[in-house]
């Protein structure tokens, strides 16, 4: 019966030992401009859809399509935050592109970050979290078709 109490604890104490290195969640506010110099996303990109991050001023708004969220994740395991989080990225905005293609919106404005539902609005910065294996970028906009 000692063996087997013995057992439990050391597992107990080996589990929580680990448990706090498995749940990091390092917040990051990265330059979006550097995100899209990162993994050819410009290209990846294209320009048949425009993105307007937070309160940019966007060309006059024709019509509005409604609005979605994404949240793309990568692993992190070996890539530094910046490089885990500037390919969330570009999973997020490849996934905004192509919803934008589906209603057939020609942009997507007011994007913001909405990590668990939480907005951040900046023209220049996203937010990413960057776990120990896991790194993650959430992203919310509205479609629309612009005058061009």
């Amino acid at each position: 019966m000692k063996k087997l109490l013995l057992t439990i604890a050391v597992s107990a104490a080996a589990i929580s030992a680990i448990a706090p290195a498995q749940a990091r969640d390092t917040k990051h506010m990265l330059p979006i401009a550097n995100a899209m110099a990162a993994n050819d996303a410009k290209n990846r990109l294209g320009d048949t859809v425009q993105f307007y991050f937070g309160d940019q001023k966007t060309p006059p708004i024709l019509e509005r399509l409604g609005t979605d969220k994404t949240s793309q994740k990568t692993n992190s395991f070996g890539k530094s935050a910046e490089t885990a989080c500037n390919w969330a990225f570009l999973s997020a905005m490849l996934r905004l592109q192509e919803r934008a293609r589906e209603l057939g919106a020609n942009a997507v404005v007011n994007i913001v970050s909405n990590y668990k539902n939480v907005e951040h609005a900046s023209a220049t910065e996203f937010e990413c979290h960057d776990g120990a294996m896991m790194t993650g970028v959430a992203l919310k906009g509205e479609f629309v078709k612009i005058k061009q």
